[in-house]
């Protein structure tokens, strides 16, 4: 994996910040990669390296996170699955 440094505006800094706290994620460049992933991807059906596995446990994730509207953590959406 190759490491990349960015600029960015800091008021895109602080947003990305509470996004990643109330969505769960562990730091900005895990949102950063998943954003990255997420737009290169996106005219895919699904990117390619995930198993079918994971991807019914993201569409399941997703369909109960809409169902509760109040999922913020990452802990708190491991406890919706369950």
């Amino acid at each position: 994996m190759k490491q990349i440094n960015l600029r960015l505006p800091e008021r895109l800094i602080k947003e990305a910040k509470k996004y990643a706290e109330i969505y769960g994620y562990r730091s900005l460049q895990e949102l950063a990669a998943e954003a990255l992933r997420e737009k290169i991807f996106e005219r895919e059906e699904f990117d390619e390296t995930f198993t079918e596995r994971e991807i019914e446990l993201i569409e399941e994730l997703l369909e109960k996170s809409i169902e509760k509207r109040k999922i913020r953590t990452e802990k708190e959406l491991k406890e919706a699955l369950e």
